[in-house]
């Protein structure tokens, strides 16, 4: 037991420049063999070697419940990610759906490289990593390829322009399985006109949608993550929501009358008027 301890304690942070800032990689020192990402000193992924299905961030942990009801449990699927990080969310279909088959797109190639050597991939995981622009390698998938997209793509903390329209959701609609899900990562604070455009622009393209956060992200009262599901089947809108309230960071579920409420009568983004993401206060990574 002190000697594990001591292991853990002597762990250092690995530190090195990639494409999009200044990368690092800090020690859990309650995990043993876990760390957290940070890219210009906004968190990007926390990763658990020994456990993959541990989701720390409370993003990640919703978006997990995303992936266990998108098929029956440890079924297979085609998963699509927009954004690797350090590979958390594809690392843990892999855990909890073997034999799933999955495309990781990351423009950042030196942090990659970085991730694949620091926190390496089981090679029997089936997941390909490519290193590219998340709308041109989308453009290439197949038509009903996927059972689940997930859009994670931060430059810094901030959500790309083009990864924010009606024509960039087109073709996640296209890349779908009838039935598929689509998962997005959304970053807003007060006023949360971001987060209201997000909604009207996947509204456009898919008839169901829930959107799950911390009650005080949807009042606005903090700027913080939001994650939004879509999809052209009836959503598990019941499960999803005791799952999300149960958490250790308890989350709300909108969906129905509620979200369209919320969304305020905001107009859908397309590529001609799509802005980034808002930055995030300085105050949110101390």
């Amino acid at each position: 037991m002190a000697r594990n301890k001591r292991s853990r304690e002597a762990r250092e942070a690995v530190v090195e420049k990639v494409d999009g800032g200044l990368a690092e990689l800090i020690p859990d020192r309650d995990r043993p063999r876990a760390w957290t990402l940070l890219v210009d000193g906004a968190p990007q992924s926390h990763v658990d070697l020994d456990d993959p299905a541990y989701l720390d961030f409370e993003y990640q942990r919703r978006i997990g419940h995303i992936v266990d009801l998108v098929a029956p449990p440890g079924k297979p699927i085609h998963a699509l990610h927009l954004g690797g990080g350090a590979f958390t969310l594809a690392r843990y279909v892999a855990a909890t759906r073997p034999r799933s088959t999955q495309q990781i797109v990351e423009r950042d190639t030196t942090l990659v490289q970085l991730v694949r050597r620091e926190l390496p991939l089981d090679p029997q995981s089936r997941i390909r990593v490519r290193g590219t622009d998340a709308r041109e390698a989308l453009a290439k998938i197949a038509d009903g390829w996927a059972d689940l997209v997930i859009a994670d793509v931060f430059s810094g903390a901030r959500t790309p322009a083009h990864l924010t329209s009606t024509e960039f959701l087109t073709d996640v609609r296209r890349v779908l399985k009838p039935g598929g899900y689509y998962a997005a990562n959304l970053a807003d604070g007060p006023p949360l006109a971001h987060l209201r455009g997000q909604l009207a622009t996947a509204a456009a393209l898919f008839p169901e949608l829930a959107l799950a956060a911390d009650p005080a992200v949807l009042r606005g009262k903090r700027f913080g993550n939001a994650v939004l599901l879509g999809s052209d089947r009836p959503l598990p809108v019941a499960e999803l929501t005791r799952r999300c309230a149960g958490d250790p960071h308890p989350g709300r579920l909108e969906h129905g009358r509620g979200l369209k409420d919320f969304s305020g009568g905001a107009a859908a983004v397309t590529d001609a008027a799509a802005v980034a993401s808002p930055a995030p206060p300085p105050s949110v990574f101390r």
